[in-house]
């Protein structure tokens, strides 16, 4: 997998040519541009019926991409004030602005994250939203390096340590190493309140 500077990076997500992969705060990120998520199916060998996160620097660039009244915008607002950034995944009712290749099989809702790391977030802050999900072939574990990766994906781009260490610092962990062993939490609007889909590393009070 090639390192490659953090412009290079973000030129490749952004012309649609390349996935990349990242750290974030749960396990590593394998990303493409949200019209491009068929990259990502195609590489992990994933199922249709499994949809991708769309993940982002900040809340506000997630919303126009959700579908709600006013009264629900406000409470997915106050569990993403207080969960976000953070492993913390909503699964919302999709707007048309979301790409359906995201979601083939059920393009009417999108999961939605801003992973609280600095290097995800500045690579996002550049890209805009990508469709995310953990590093690994469909049902194998999450890949947990970026040796891993490299040797399943020798195809994504990856960001170079000087890169990481020039925003993060040296005593930041290393590319060689996730946030936490844990997914994050996937919780999904019902229309009336929040159901878990997935026990991660946050632990919600709803």
């Amino acid at each position: 997998m090639p390192q490659v500077t953090l412009y290079e990076l973000v030129a490749g997500a952004s012309s649609g040519s390349h996935l990349i992969s990242f750290p974030t705060d749960t396990v590593p990120a394998l990303a493409a541009r949200p019209d491009c998520s068929h990259l990502i199916f195609a590489a992990k060998q994933r199922s249709l019926d499994k949809p991708l996160i769309l993940m982002a620097a900040t809340p506000e660039d997630l919303w126009p991409y959700v579908a709600g009244t006013p009264t629900e915008l406000n409470i997915w607002q106050k569990m993403t004030q207080q969960y976000w950034p953070g492993a913390l995944t909503l699964v919302l009712p999709a707007s048309s602005r979301v790409p359906p290749q995201i979601h083939p099989r059920q393009p009417t809702t999108i999961g939605l994250r801003v992973p609280d790391r600095a290097i995800a977030r500045t690579i996002l802050a550049q890209t805009g939203p990508l469709a995310t999900t953990s590093a690994n072939r469909s049902g194998q574990p999450a890949l947990q390096t970026m040796a891993a990766i490299a040797a399943a994906f020798p195809e994504v781009l990856t960001p170079l340590l000087a890169d990481l260490v020039a925003i993060e610092g040296s005593s930041a962990p290393t590319l060689k190493e996730s946030g936490v062993t844990l997914p994050s939490t996937i919780a999904k609007w019902s229309g009336v309140g929040w159901e878990i889909l997935r026990q991660g590393s946050v632990r919600l009070k709803i």
